[in-house]
């Protein structure tokens, strides 16, 4: 048994040589809207979820991204809603949201 149901890691990275990253589509707004959000409903802890920040996931072109454990589940998300959409459906209700899913 792992000590976390879910663990979301999403890409923080900035590239110093200015090519794209995911640190340039607002990936730190969005991971913090994620901790706070799992936060407020109850979700984060011991047998929840934890959110986590990551270096470079190599998914540059799919920006922001983020993979969830232990399923490995990679996402995309454009703003605050595709996240809840992820929270609610992949760490609420277990089921993987295939429309922000990348393969």
């Amino acid at each position: 048994m792992t000590y976390f149901k879910y663990h979301l890691f999403f890409c923080l990275n900035q590239r110093e040589n200015g090519d794209d990253c995911c640190a340039q589509h607002n990936a730190q707004g969005l991971f913090e809207h994620a901790k706070i959000r799992c936060k407020e409903m109850g979700l984060s802890g011991a047998g929840k979820v934890r959110i986590n920040k990551a270096g470079c996931l190599d998914r540059c072109a799919h920006g922001p991204v983020m993979v969830v454990y232990p399923e490995g589940v990679w996402y995309t998300a454009v703003d605050k809603s595709d996240i809840d959409e992820i929270i609610d459906q992949h760490f609420v209700q277990g089921q993987v949201v295939e429309r922000l899913r990348i393969e």
